[in-house]
């Protein structure tokens, strides 16, 4: 999935966000707006990963999408 289609699907993915990234608050969400690397940040600040880590983690769940 690229950038755009994130963008694009980013509300129907939100539920799905916040089952896999718990620590994500509602304004996290909101924030991220289907932005890629403000998830990815989102995700480092909130569960202490490595931006390596953190990009790993939402290529692979953008795979599975």
């Amino acid at each position: 999935m690229n950038r755009d289609t994130l963008k694009g699907k980013w509300k129907q993915l939100t539920g799905e966000t916040k089952k896999k990234w718990s620590k994500l608050t509602d304004n996290d969400v909101k924030e991220v707006d289907g932005n890629k690397d403000k998830l990815v940040g989102k995700i480092q600040e909130r569960y202490g990963k490595s931006k390596e880590d953190a990009e790993k983690e939402v290529d692979t769940w953008e795979e599975g999408k």
